[in-house]
């Protein structure tokens, strides 16, 4: 089983490869320098509440998505 600090990593990956932008323009958009970005795709660190909000409405997925919070 995947604990959960992967499962959200896995998925921040993959939404942000499916929404179209690129990684500087997202960190741009966040307000944080691109290193920080990676971090965050790395898994190293994950992101403040107030970032995870704005990273889910940047690249306009759920936060249930990323956090793997879905009722089957």
């Amino acid at each position: 089983m995947v604990d959960k600090s992967e499962l959200i990593k896995i998925n921040i990956k993959k939404e942000i490869e499916l929404c179209g932008k690129n990684k500087s323009q997202i960190a741009k958009e966040l307000g944080i320098s691109k290193p920080t970005l990676s971090q965050y795709l790395s898994g190293k660190i994950l992101p403040s509440l107030t970032t995870f909000a704005k990273l889910c409405e940047i690249i306009d997925c759920s936060a249930d998505d990323i956090l793997g919070l879905h009722q089957d």
